[in-house]
């Protein structure tokens, strides 16, 4: 019976992965089994996905109030809600899945949370270093921390994010079919706003938002652009948006051996490396240290991600457009 159980659990288990090629292992080991309890606890009391999702950003609004203070039971406690926040992260996604409960808010809304997290983190670090020396020195960080924490977060943290979860999406799409992607287009969500009235105006400023966030993606990737818009023009069923024919097939599979080794990049660059270096830092009282490492070493994985990826689909284009000379 425990063998049966316990089979059944991995079962359900690896049905909530999104795929093997985008699931990080300590996810895999850690996060999405101790979130797959959770999920089939909550899924039993009946609570909505999205419930799960705003409980974990009031999670982590209170792993920032812990971060503020240097003690090191305050930083604790704060590795531990910001833990029990992504826990959460994991179960709304796991219960959407399982459930069949996905929503394109609930997505957006995902999305947020963790925003909004690391948002409440990044004023409760400047705050907590405003008054503190900078390293070497006998001068006070004071304004200056704030524009660090600009430039980590605004310039560098939101664009990482935001093309590391498309270049994701994408390669979902390319493995599963719309089905088991969430790959969206500023096109459609822009027509979805238009067609919306007036009188429903948090609606509008929904999709206009989500619009907009799509077309900031599509804008940093001409050449995924070219070549996905002429892949789907040649080789893919317009109904249930997968591949057709021989040709098709194998263009697919070329793309996903590509966009394969670049999965562990765009898994740095979202939520568990960001996580780990700050429990470090914080716990060490160097969180400006933190801000370094999304500055300098985050910029470098996604410029080489970025530049990897935009080459593959040159190439790709430029064989689909040779194939399609021959």
């Amino acid at each position: 019976m425990i063998c049966k159980m316990e089979q059944t659990f991995r079962e359900i288990l690896h049905a909530s992965f999104k795929s093997k090629d985008t699931e990080e292992w300590l996810d895999v080991h850690f996060t999405r089994p101790i979130g797959l309890v959770f999920a089939l606890l909550w899924n039993r009391m009946g609570i909505h996905p999205n419930v799960v999702t705003v409980l974990s950003i009031f999670l982590g609004v209170g792993a920032a109030y812990m971060f503020y203070h240097t003690g090191l039971l305050y930083n604790i406690a704060g590795v531990i809600l910001l833990m029990l926040a992504n826990f959460c992260d994991s179960t709304d996604g796991q219960m959407a899945r399982l459930t069949g409960k996905k929503t394109l808010v609930g997505r957006v809304l995902d999305g947020f949370s963790g925003d909004l997290w690391f948002f409440s983190i990044y004023v409760a670090l400047c705050l907590r270093m405003m008054g503190q020396a900078i390293p070497g020195t006998d001068v006070h960080w004071g304004i200056w921390i704030w524009g660090m924490a600009f430039v980590a977060g605004i310039l560098c943290h939101s664009p990482q994010s935001s093309l590391a979860d498309y270049y994701r999406q994408i390669h979902l799409f390319f493995l599963k079919g719309k089905e088991g992607s969430e790959l969206d287009s500023y096109v459609r969500q822009r027509a979805v706003y238009e067609s919306l009235p007036k009188s429903r105006w948090f609606a509008r400023l929904f999709y206009f938002n989500y619009a907009n966030y799509c077309k900031s993606q599509e804008k940093r990737t001409p050449q995924f652009q070219a070549f996905f818009k002429e892949y789907k023009s040649k080789h893919v069923d317009a109904e249930r948006n997968i591949a057709t024919a021989a040709e098709g097939e194998r263009l697919k599979e070329e793309f996903l051996a590509g966009s394969r080794p670049l999965m562990g990049s765009a898994n740095i660059l979202t939520f568990n490396v960001r996580a780990i270096c700050l429990y470090i830092t914080a716990l060490l009282n160097i969180p400006w240290l933190y801000f370094l490492i999304e500055i300098i070493v985050l910029t470098v994985v996604y410029v080489n991600m970025h530049q990897k990826h935009e080459s593959l689909c040159r190439r790709m284009l430029e064989t689909m457009n040779g194939s399609g000379g021959r």
